[in-house]
């Protein structure tokens, strides 16, 4: 397009959700919950993880990390979300809506990856528990969460390197309630086409990975279970799948609905409570799917509620 008519943007205006006085006070009081709620449930089982040598194991290490994953993205959204129910000044600078995604995408990027990884460990642990502690050492653990946070990182870099060079020259109103890609792409005078074939290959390539990923980790620990000869067995090994597989389901469903899409399909009245769902939800979600329910974190939590702190 000609660059006389793209002008620069300095700042992008952010719709938020709804407009409506009374509405803003009543989902303000209750993001404010969610997300005191979030920092609260994946910092409190961070810090049980530490401090408990029981909880010192690959599939705490792993749960330790999707926390810390949760927290990121969902602060990356949900500060200044909740600044936006009660400001009358809408707008985030250019560099800040850059960074807001930069850090959302990597760190989304980094749990749909950590899904696949955490399956892979519940792979290891039912179908080879003899040789668990040796194939899944601390060295191993390490590589694997680097190579997730470095794809997140790339991913993430590439998508706002691309989406922060197009041209805005008609309007910087953004109708969502953080600078998500999609509503970005709506908004640009600029041919999107290329944006839109690097989020379908990249994040397909994320994608892909992932799911088989979680398909052939299942297949060997459905053979696995079905080997155990314990009703007792068989019924503990299932239920941790069953926690991981309901929230593998509900993040990729949503992820899957939102980004896999022309942006000729977009509807962001409805993407933004689908983009609530998956940023502030299931960030809350995670620590009761994952770990609350679980009976070794009970007994870390009884045994740190039990503690003598003053002798």
């Amino acid at each position: 397009m000609d660059g006389k008519n793209c002008s620069s943007v300095n700042e992008f205006l952010l719709v938020g959700i709804s407009n409506k006085p009374g509405v803003k006070v009543t989902l303000f009081i209750t993001f404010l919950i969610v997300y005191l709620i979030i920092l609260v449930a994946n910092l409190g089982m961070i810090i049980l993880i530490r401090m408990d040598s029981q909880l010192h194991t690959p599939m705490y290490f792993f749960l330790s990390h999707l926390s810390f994953s949760d927290v990121c993205y969902s602060t990356a959204v949900g500060p200044r979300m909740l600044v936006g129910f009660i400001a009358k000044n809408k707008s985030i600078p250019f560099y800040s809506c850059a960074i807001q995604w930069l850090v959302f995408c990597t760190f989304v990027d980094s749990e749909c990856l950590l899904l696949a990884v955490m399956a892979f460990d519940r792979y290891k642990a039912i179908s080879h528990p003899l040789l668990y502690t040796v194939s899944m050492s601390s060295r191993m653990c390490s590589l694997l969460m680097a190579g997730v946070y470095l794809v997140g990182i790339m991913d993430a870099s590439v998508n706002t390197i691309l989406t922060f060079r197009l041209c805005f020259c008609e309007s910087n109103v953004i109708n969502h309630f953080f600078c998500d890609v999609p509503p970005l792409l709506l908004l640009s005078c600029s041919d999107t086409q290329v944006n839109e074939l690097v989020i379908f290959t990249i994040f397909g390539f994320i994608e892909l990975i992932t799911l088989s990923g979680l398909f052939v980790s299942y297949c060997y620990i459905i053979l696995a279970v079905r080997k155990i000869n314990s009703a007792e067995g068989r019924f503990k090994a299932f239920s941790t799948c069953t926690s991981h597989l309901t929230a593998v389901a509900i993040f990729q469903g949503t992820l899957l609905f939102i980004y896999f899409r022309p942006s000729s399909s977009y509807s962001l009245d409805q993407d933004k409570i689908i983009s609530l769902f998956y940023s502030l939800v299931i960030p809350m979600l995670n620590p009761l799917i994952y770990s609350l329910r679980n009976k070794d974190v009970k007994e870390a939590l009884k045994k740190l509620k039990n503690k003598k702190w003053f002798h």
